[in-house]
């Protein structure tokens, strides 16, 4: 399995639970191995198996949890 690193910005994260939402729904979707998430720079640093998931996927997840995709 041939790993992938992505970072995606992410708009609308205010404190520590907003964090913590966004890692979740990203760590939950099928393909992805670890998640980091930094409010002080507004983006997610996702590792994931490309062969399983794709950025469309995350975007979605974070934007369903009510936050933005940039």
């Amino acid at each position: 399995m041939s790993m992938a690193r992505i970072v995606i910005g992410i708009g609308g994260m205010s404190c520590q639970g907003c964090v913590k939402n966004v890692t979740g729904v990203l760590r939950d979707l099928t393909g992805v191995e670890s998640v980091e998430v930094s409010l002080d720079a507004g983006q997610a640093s996702i590792d994931y198996d490309p062969a399983i998931a794709d950025v469309a996927q995350f975007k979605a997840a974070v934007e369903a949890a009510g936050f933005d995709a940039l």
